[in-house]
């Protein structure tokens, strides 16, 4: 081989060392086959599969990485889509549970005006089914003189069975003290024993005690308590003022 030949490969092989150590192995070997002329063909077939199927450490370690930050990409968009089902879902349940309410609300509201249109209607057929009250008759005004002291007394006696009629009492008030409330007998044998006849019928005090109707009034002058008195005592002694003539 000439010395010019040696020292270039010399130079040659001094420049591949260099570019080999900045490579990765597959890049070396082959620089190395193509440099090195008559080499065995087989041994370089089989340094060039070598470094077919061999990866580089630089890649492999670029590859790693990769995968390793995919898988962690990947991780954290299910665990997004996940939270965002789980939200979605809670979202849901939420809107079905106030939809709930809502029919739920309604439905009672419903049937509270039904109830209450149908007492409404109960207590009006009530109402309509029962007659009203009567209304209370106005109180009898009785004039206040001779006829209407007459009227109210008889009335007062109706109410307690005394009997008597207004044309006897009538009759006996007029002889007895011609009509006035206030006539007393201050002459006769009841005056002489002191207690004169008193009022329109003439009674005395003992005798209106007694007798007195309940519901009139105690004062032996008042024109309707002396007449009921009176009848009420002349029923008793006599079956009724009618048969009353004189001095009873």
């Amino acid at each position: 081989m000439p010395k010019h030949a040696t020292s270039g490969l010399n130079r040659l092989t001094r420049t591949h060392k260099l570019s080999v150590a900045g490579v990765a192995a597959a890049g070396a070997a082959a620089l190395v086959f193509s440099i090195v002329p008559g080499a065995d063909a087989g041994q370089g077939k089989a340094q060039a599969d070598a470094v077919e199927n061999a990866k580089p450490v630089a890649f492999s370690a670029v590859d790693t990485a990769a995968k390793t930050q995919q898988a962690t990409i990947t991780q954290q968009a299910e665990k997004s889509a996940a939270k965002g089902r789980a939200e979605a879902a809670a979202k849901k349940a939420a809107a079905e549970k106030a939809a709930k309410a809502k029919a739920a609300a309604e439905a009672k509201a419903k049937a509270d005006k039904a109830r209450k249109a149908k007492q409404a209607a109960s207590r009006s057929a009530v109402r309509t089914a029962i007659p009203a009250a009567a209304p209370k008759p106005a109180k009898k005004v009785y004039a206040d003189n001779l006829d209407g002291w007459i009227r109210e007394s008889l009335d007062v006696m109706a109410k307690k069975g005394i009997p008597g009629s207004y044309n006897g009492i009538y009759r006996n008030i007029i002889r007895e003290s011609s009509g006035n409330p206030m006539a007393i007998n201050l002459w006769d044998i009841n005056a002489q024993n002191g207690i004169p006849s008193k009022g329109l019928l003439q009674v005395i005090d003992p005798t209106f005690k007694t007798w007195h109707v309940e519901g009139t009034s105690w004062n032996i002058y008042d024109p309707v308590a002396n007449i009921t008195a009176a009848c009420n005592y002349a029923a008793d002694k006599y079956g009724s003022m009618d048969n009353v003539n004189s001095a009873y």
